[in-house]
């Protein structure tokens, strides 16, 4: 019977079967018996590759793993840069209507952008509360306001905007006409709304000013 005439390896001392000797042992050294044998496996050191329909799925799965997440990066990136553009082009909206209401003494339109608890600091080291800014906002007469060199940046919720301004006015107390830094700040608040919360103005001096000044306060 054939499953009986066994031959011992030289390699292994292991009894094999007498059609299987022609296998050469060394080429597969694990290998115990043939698999056809009751109760007894294989063992083969060369890993068995997994069938082609299974590595095309995986590989599509994969696939579309990476496709998802840049479609969702993208989606990401073109959601945020909107709304940044939109906030900004938002603020310089409402810094033009500052601007005109100035311009026009617009104590109504002036209201609407500041918020109940606005605070300024005057180019003359004041501070005005929101009644007090309306209130002198009717007392002077702004006959050019130039804004240039505006720069608005986001922190969350609150937006900063410095600005340069070259100003002509006049006031029952004379001409205070100049070039000014102003700063602004604005906060959106629980309605979704942009309010002006603080306003400095600080002026910029012009050659000689201070010496002049200084002059006339060493003379006294």
């Amino acid at each position: 019977m054939q499953w009986a005439i066994l031959v011992r390896s030289r390699e292994s001392n292991i009894e094999i079967p007498d059609y299987l000797s022609g296998i050469d042992l060394r080429s597969f050294p694990g290998l115990l018996s043939d698999t056809f044998m009751s109760g007894a496996t294989a063992k083969l050191p060369v890993p068995v590759p997994a069938p082609t329909s299974r590595r095309l799925a995986i590989g599509r799965m994969i696939a579309t793993a990476l496709l998802l997440a840049g479609c969702c990066g993208n989606l990401y990136a073109g959601q945020a840069k909107p709304k940044m553009h939109d906030n900004r082009h938002e603020i310089e909206q409402l810094e033009e209507a500052w601007r005109n209401a100035v311009l026009k003494s617009d104590t109504t339109a002036m209201s609407a952008l500041l918020s109940d608890d606005y605070i300024a600091i005057t180019a003359s080291g004041t501070l005005q509360t929101k009644d007090e800014a309306l209130a002198n906002l009717g007392r002077r007469h702004v006959i050019t306001l130039d804004i240039s060199d505006r720069k608005v940046r986001f922190y969350g919720k609150t937006a900063l905007v410095t600005s340069l301004a070259n100003v002509e006015t006049t006031t029952a107390e004379g001409d205070t006409s100049g070039s000014f830094r102003y700063t602004r700040v604005y906060v959106r608040n629980r309605q979704g709304k942009w309010k002006i919360v603080s306003f400095e103005a600080s002026r910029i001096r012009q050659p000689g000013e201070r010496r002049k000044h200084d002059s006339v306060t060493n003379t006294k």
